[in-house]
């Protein structure tokens, strides 16, 4: 069964393989009530919760133990949001655990999670969900996306971004595979997508190297969360 799986990611990521230079469509529109919250200016405004649920990478981690908080990219999305929406009162808030997978972090999702009340909650933990697998890791992400989808929660998920153990240029390569279920995911239940995995394929692809993005083998530096943040913003304007 496991193996059945995984060669159907695998034919369809073949599939998908440069029909994905884009995001989906509508990035704009996703987040229309959130951003004309943004808007409101004192005293009819409220605190904006940007939840950011996944691994080392949005949690901060470069060269480990090192956390660099502040160019990692949630809070890189924070400067770039304020240069957008200067009256807004936004409050990042990083529930990721370095290390963890969507198993773990869907166990702890109702009460690390959801009680902070999300506007929008990012997923991230592609990167980590190697080990244990596609079908584990898409129970784990279905369970976090319908609860946070019950709770009429923004849901943007985030495909892995590289570990340079990784020929990011193979077809159908492990990550390439949770990020074909992810794009799916996304379709599956009509959420936000942020391509990391794309992102990043689309430099290799144009002959650059990535290593010019990474911090260490599987963290990227401020220039590779900059590429996430920015795509992230596009579901701001």
């Amino acid at each position: 069964m496991r193996y059945t799986l995984a060669l159907f990611f695998l034919v369809l990521a073949l599939a998908l393989h440069g029909q994905n230079n884009n995001q989906i469509t509508g990035n704009e529109d996703h987040l229309n009530g959130v951003k004309a919250e943004l808007l409101k200016e004192w005293p009819k405004n409220r605190t904006i919760n940007l939840v950011f649920h996944g691994h080392s990478v949005p949690a901060g981690y470069f060269k480990t133990p090192v956390v660099n908080t502040l160019e990692a990219y949630p809070f890189q999305v924070l400067r770039l949001l304020k240069g957008i929406y200067p009256l807004a009162v936004i409050n990042i808030i990083n529930t990721s655990i370095g290390g963890e997978n969507s198993e773990s972090g869907a166990r702890r999702f109702e009460t690390e999670v959801l009680v902070h009340r999300p506007d929008v909650l990012f997923i991230d933990y592609a990167l980590n969900d190697r080990r244990i697998g596609l079908e584990v890791a898409e129970r784990a992400w279905e369970s976090m996306i319908q609860k946070a989808l019950k709770m009429n929660i923004k849901v943007i998920l985030l495909t892995p971004s590289p570990d340079q153990k990784v020929n990011i240029a193979e077809p159908g390569n492990l990550l390439e595979q949770h990020a074909v279920q992810i794009r799916h995911l996304a379709e599956k239940y009509g959420t936000g997508l942020v391509d990391s995995y794309q992102l990043f394929h689309q430099i290799a692809a144009k002959g650059d190297s990535i290593v010019r993005y990474m911090s260490q083998v599987n963290h990227p530096n401020e220039k590779g969360h900059l590429l996430i943040a920015n795509e992230i913003l596009t579901y701001f304007q």
